[in-house]
């Protein structure tokens, strides 16, 4: 279980095809002592498994699933990733309850200033926005952010402060670029419910 608040950056050093997907390995400065083999930790927005570590270092499985339904299986050697390991019981939650399970990509497709921060407008799949609520919750390669306005027809809008606009990958993406998507799971929840319903009166 994550937070969604990004706690450094990582780059991606290396990755190797597999007959069951691809192993990256990803470098860090941000301290991952505490993170031991089998543990969980998000790579944008993706709960992946530690299955080694050295130092700043790690390495992941990323299953044939998680190539296709995330960004993971398009990025290249290089690239740079948002981290946050799991939250601790006792831990605040700054951020909402975030899984690491990706529910669709999405793309940029506009980007304003508004003042010293800056709008970011998403399209993602119609049929996502049935739980994205305004002024709700939502993760961008699993960064938390508070949504601003929902199009039915498939996308919303964020603002993201310079802080995160510095300490994120968000910061350097440009129209166009792909992204993760996680919805609020309390949406999720009650989406699914509506749905079952609907479904037993018909």
């Amino acid at each position: 279980m994550f937070t969604g608040i990004v706690e450094g950056l990582g780059s991606l050093s290396e990755m190797t095809r597999t007959e069951r997907g691809v192993v990256i390995a990803v470098t860090t400065e941000i301290d991952i002592s505490d993170c031991a083999i089998g543990a969980s930790i998000a790579v944008d927005g993706c709960c992946l498994t530690v299955v080694t570590r050295h130092g700043g270092r790690f390495t992941c499985d990323v299953s044939h699933e998680s190539l296709a339904c995330t960004t993971l299986g398009s990025r290249s050697v290089g690239d740079r990733v948002n981290l946050e390991r799991p939250v601790a019981v006792g831990d605040r939650l700054g951020g909402h309850i975030v899984q690491g399970h990706v529910d669709a990509t999405g793309s940029i497709a506009g980007i304003r200033p508004a003042g010293e921060a800056t709008d970011y407008d998403f399209r993602c799949p119609a049929e996502l926005t049935d739980e994205i609520v305004e002024k709700g919750s939502i993760t961008v390669d699993g960064i938390s952010l508070t949504v601003n306005a929902v199009d039915p027809a498939g996308g919303f809008s964020v603002t993201i402060i310079p802080h995160t606009a510095a300490v994120t990958t968000l910061g350097s993406k440009v129209v166009g670029d792909p992204v993760n998507l996680e919805t609020d799971i309390v949406g999720k929840y009650i989406v699914a419910l509506a749905r079952r319903g609907r479904a037993a009166q018909e």
